[in-house]
């Protein structure tokens, strides 16, 4: 067989590979995608998008694409511990309000059933060119210093062809069969429980009593799951979970004993109800991080890279960042502006967050599980936290020697070191106000002190000589964006007549300190550095 040429192949296509296809495609890539299944999810499973996630998706201009395929539920707000629903709440887990994360970001949490996003994802990454080929099988994946070669099948025809790609990215799920070719190991706890799925249709508003539940975690002596509304009305799922060491199976959930679980769990013994299958899929919720997020020139990513309980809403959202922290460092270096260097950043700036993640996922579990909220209080991080103030601990950035090591910053107080995310800020523009995230996405930029020198356009001219594109912004008196709060040397940390040099993926790569005798050498050393360019 001839095997077709490739920049980039993407295995798998849920929510990190689809993703994947977007964010390349908008750095000029144009990646292929297969995926074994013959379309899209047909399971809500993940059903919250973060908001740093959003704010990705609003780079690549999707933003109000996604938000117009929110689920019904996306103005609930309640997450749940109880005994029953109908019975007294053990714990009512805290959710930053609007308010809270307006100061921090200019998009919101978007409450989205992955099988109503990942068909938004497909749709668009054909429209921006990507190949995607669904009911495609991975058959086998070798690999030289060149590039990949891989074996598919389309299943629809049984034709059997060779894509040679330049890169590939592993993102085909948590039984990654690519990982497994690979030999990549994976360390965790790993399966932690096993579940079924029971859709069902009842009227739970007396239980309910006025909550608008994103979820009710259910612990007491007959069942151990999760209720979760579907359309907000009748439609409801249970999660809930088996154990197979006590000679428990998927298959013992009949219709009687689903309808069993499910009043156990509402705490309603008369409750009426009706049980919509019983072809029920089983499941698992596991924690583990793969030991390895490159092997040569695959990269892993997605649930393939790290699986985490569903509890706080990370899985999805930390495969998609993984995603766009790839897309703008594959496309530098398919492009020969950056040497393969710039890649090794991938597994050391992810990997650590992928840790930091699964456990905060693993607190919450906990208390899912019946540990008291006390217990788990002093380690746990609010979801914005999580969420916006994860720091870099190495990577593709001049780190600063007082930088510290601590893996999460409060994001209502940025410090703007390099490692971490370039802060949200309200400026005033030509067309009126926005966030200065909205400058960042395309290329790297230099977010200047409107006092700075004409320094910055020495720094534009050595970046010019890496063929690298670079932006300058000056943001207060004299700059071409106004500062109406008087805030962003503040959030950036950065002297009078100062810059900051933001990554494409809203990343602070460097910053002048006010110590730089020549800062627009310093800004031309730190690309040069991280695009592996020396």
């Amino acid at each position: 067989m001839n095997a077709e040429q490739l920049p980039v192949l993407i295995v798998g296509g849920g929510l990190t590979g689809l993703s994947a296809a977007v964010f390349l495609a908008h750095h000029g890539v144009r990646a292929t995608l297969v995926e074994r299944h013959p379309d899209t999810s047909t399971h809500p499973k993940a059903r919250a998008i973060n908001p740093r996630t959003m704010e990705l998706y609003r780079a690549v201009g999707i933003e109000e694409l996604v938000r117009a395929g929110r689920s019904p539920i996306s103005g609930n707000t309640d997450l749940v511990h109880v005994e029953t629903l109908a019975g007294a709440e053990r714990v009512r887990m805290p959710n930053a309000t609007p308010e809270d994360i307006g100061r921090i970001s200019p998009t919101q949490w978007t409450l989205i059933d992955q099988n109503q996003l990942e068909p938004i994802l497909r749709a668009r990454a054909v429209e921006v060119g990507a190949d995607v080929r669904f009911h495609t099988r991975l058959d086998g994946v070798t690999q030289d210093q060149d590039g990949v070669l891989a074996t598919v099948t389309d299943l629809a025809t049984g034709r059997r062809e060779e894509l040679r790609a330049a890169y590939l990215i592993a993102a085909d799920g948590s039984r990654s069969p690519v990982r497994e070719l690979l030999g990549i190991g994976a360390a965790g706890p790993g399966t932690i429980t096993n579940l079924v799925s029971v859709f069902f249709e009842a009227d739970l508003t007396e239980a309910l009593r006025g909550r608008r539940i994103i979820a009710a975690y259910v612990n007491n002596p007959e069942v151990r799951g999760t209720l979760i509304p579907i359309d907000n009305d009748r439609r409801w799922v249970l999660n809930v979970s088996y154990f197979p060491d006590r000679g428990q199976r998927a298959v013992d959930f009949t219709e009687e004993r689903c309808a069993a679980v499910i009043r156990a769990a509402v705490g309603v013994p008369e409750l009426a109800l009706k049980v919509e299958s019983t072809h029920l899929p089983s499941w698992d919720i596991s924690a583990r991080v793969a030991d390895a997020f490159a092997a040569g020139r695959v990269l892993v990513a997605g649930d393939a890279a790290h699986v985490m309980p569903p509890t706080g809403a990370f899985g999805a959202s930390t495969g998609i960042q993984d995603a766009y922290n790839l897309a703008w460092k594959l496309a530098l270096v398919l492009a020969g502006t950056a040497g393969p260097g710039l890649l090794e950043s991938y597994r050391a700036e992810r990997r650590p967050v992928a840790e930091q993640t699964v456990r905060q996922a693993m607190l919450r579990f906990a208390v899912r599980e019946g540990k008291q909220f006390q217990e788990v209080a002093p380690e746990l991080l609010d979801e914005t936290t999580v969420t916006f103030g994860y720091r870099y601990p190495a990577g593709a950035f001049a780190a600063e020697p007082d930088g510290g090591d601590e893996p999460f910053e409060d994001p209502a107080r940025p410090t703007g070191r390099p490692g971490a995310r370039a802060p949200h800020l309200v400026v005033g523009g030509p067309d009126g106000p926005l966030s200065c995230l909205d400058l960042f996405g395309a290329g790297f930029v230099l977010l200047a002190d409107g006092a700075a020198g004409d320094w910055t356009e020495r720094a534009v001219a050595e970046a010019g000589r890496l063929g690298l594109p670079l932006a300058v912004h000056r943001i207060g008196p004299d700059g071409e964006f106004t500062d109406p709060e008087g805030v962003f040397r503040a959030r950036y940390g950065l002297p009078l007549g100062g810059a900051s040099l933001v990554r494409p993926d809203g990343f602070v790569a460097w910053r002048s300190t006010g110590e730089d005798t020549a800062p627009g050498e310093a800004a031309a050393a730190a690309l040069r550095t991280l695009l592996d360019r020396d």
